[in-house]
């Protein structure tokens, strides 16, 4: 997944604006991934997810000694959310291996018992029932399933904790701070631009009163 761009940057600027403005852009991404994500079957969209948290996180471990106590916490969230993904996504990489896996040892024996066969007009099922790999099928088979239910267990638990930091608005908090710093910055800029401009403008000669007094 290929990261947004993040517009506004200025280097000669502020290190809490820029960061601020970095985090704006990572935050909106890793929340425009869950109306997709919070599906049970969208493991792309969960796996772009993480890559979204991680990039946030990243950020955020680097600049949240200038950014508040939001952008700390929304730091240690984002962790958290990486964490659980990156725990499911263990899972939707072992499922097709055990497949595979599975498929290699039923295709080995399938090829071997044909060969004992030899001539025979039809297959003895006695010889299916004597495979080399027969007692293997059995726990990969155990194993497929304690990991489907894994993989569904924390999908649950996934959904679970981002419910809760939308509840408590980890993200929108995050998100407030954030503007809160761009938006003084930009009135700093604003306010020294004034003062410049204010500072530049020819002065009007001083008016004397008949009696030559101001």
């Amino acid at each position: 997944m290929k990261a947004r761009p993040v517009k506004g940057l200025e280097p000669d600027g502020a290190l809490a604006e820029n960061a601020a403005r970095i985090v704006c852009v990572r935050l909106e991404e890793l929340r425009a991934f869950a109306p997709k994500a919070l599906q049970p079957h969208r493991s792309r969209a969960q796996h772009d997810m993480r890559i979204a948290a991680k990039r946030l996180r990243y950020v955020l471990e680097a600049t949240e000694f200038c950014l508040g106590r939001p952008a700390q916490t929304a730091r240690r969230r984002a962790r958290d959310l990486q964490d659980r993904r990156g725990e499911r996504h263990g899972c939707d990489v072992m499922l097709p291996r055990i497949q595979r896996r599975l498929e290699a040892l039923e295709h080995a024996d399938a090829r071997a018992v044909r060969d004992r066969a030899g001539d025979s007009r039809d297959l003895d099922p006695r010889l299916a029932a004597r495979a080399r790999h027969r007692a293997s099928y059995r726990g990969l088979e155990v194993l497929a399933v304690y990991v489907r239910a894994r993989r569904a267990l924390l999908f649950d638990r996934f959904r679970e904790f981002w419910a809760e930091q939308e509840r408590i608005a980890t993200w929108d908090r995050l998100e407030r701070a954030m503007e809160r710093i761009i938006g003084e910055a930009r009135e700093r800029r604003r306010a020294e631009k004034r003062a410049s401009q204010g500072d530049s403008r020819p002065r009007e000669p001083r008016r004397l009163t008949p009696a030559g007094r101001e």
